[in-house]
């Protein structure tokens, strides 16, 4: 039986995530990984991430990536810069610009070997543009961070399914299945507990793999959904 794999937040980790999905997942081509968003910002190999991702798509291996909020946020500042006529708008105008290096920005910016967003190559700007917001699966949602109970249709909302960090979950609005996603760090104790109990309606995978020196954190985690196994990769880049 082919397996299916779901991979949270990973923040420019090149060396976890190859070390996560080459020695310990170990993917056939047949299995299914779902990628949850995330892939830039924080760590030093963003591009390296998008590359790794972008390689098993073109090798064959059944990925599905879906967007993040960085992602989102990357595609924004890529375009408003373009607009821009002059360099002011790097250098002192947008204070968005200043929240994503402070969030990350600057080794993404290193990775890609340019010093302005706009210098990005717009192949990688349109694959994080055009990635998709979720997957419904028979048991489960995948989606970066949550949806919008609120509204009578949760999946018309696509902002929430990249920023909203707290909601109430209404089962019923999206077949009774589970929400599996990231966005938000939270510790092994509750992932692991989240993943046993069926009574969650969610099951939070972001380890964030970006923490250094806090208990409980620091770690990749991917989760078979098939089987409901957990593995985890500590942290190899930082």
């Amino acid at each position: 039986m082919a397996k299916r794999w779901v991979i949270p937040d990973i923040h420019g980790c090149i060396k976890t995530v190859q070390s996560m999905v080459n020695d310990l997942i170990r993917p056939m081509r047949s299995d299914e990984i779902y990628f949850l968003g995330d892939y830039v910002d924080r760590g030093p190999g963003s591009k390296e991430v998008i590359d790794f991702i972008r390689s098993m798509q073109r090798d064959g291996y059944n990925v599905t990536a879906l967007k993040g909020n960085h992602e989102d946020f990357m595609v924004e500042l890529y375009d408003a810069e373009k607009k821009s006529l002059s360099s002011w708008w790097y250098n002192f105008g947008n204070k968005k610009h200043k929240t994503w290096l402070d969030i990350g920005g600057k080794p993404t910016l290193a990775s890609f070997g340019v010093a302005h967003i706009r210098d990005v190559p717009e192949d990688y700007i349109d694959w994080m543009r055009n990635l998709p917001h979720f997957v419904e699966l028979d048991q489960f949602v995948l989606v970066h961070a949550g949806l919008n109970f609120r509204n009578e249709d949760p999946y018309e909302d696509k902002r929430s399914m990249l920023w909203l960090r707290d909601y109430e979950i209404k089962p019923e609005k999206i077949g009774g299945r589970r929400i599996i996603h990231g966005h938000v760090p939270v510790n092994m104790e509750l992932i692991t507990l989240a993943v046993k109990n069926k009574i969650y309606k969610f099951i939070d995978l972001d380890n964030g793999p970006y923490i250094s020196g806090k208990d409980g954190y620091g770690n990749l985690v991917a989760l078979e959904i098939n089987s409901m196994e957990l593995v985890i990769q500590y942290n190899m880049d930082l």
